[in-house]
């Protein structure tokens, strides 16, 4: 299967400087190992704190419903 890096970096909103943006398997891969989801569950303002918890994915969409994620 072949990496769509360039077409998932359009949609990436991740902030963090890594070297997985674009590469949607390792960065799951990754986040998933610590126990945390990856940038594009989280809306713009929530994700630049960097906390990739489940907790506070949670929490985003206790106190937003899920609208942003469209």
């Amino acid at each position: 299967m072949d990496c769509k890096k360039e077409n998932n970096s359009k949609f990436c909103n991740c902030s963090y400087p890594c070297g997985k943006h674009g590469v949607c398997c390792d960065c799951l891969a990754y986040h998933r190992k610590n126990g945390e989801l990856p940038a594009c569950y989280f809306p713009a303002d929530i994700e630049r704190g960097y906390d990739r918890s489940i907790e506070n994915f949670i929490r985003v969409v206790k106190e937003r419903g899920t609208g942003y994620l469209r």
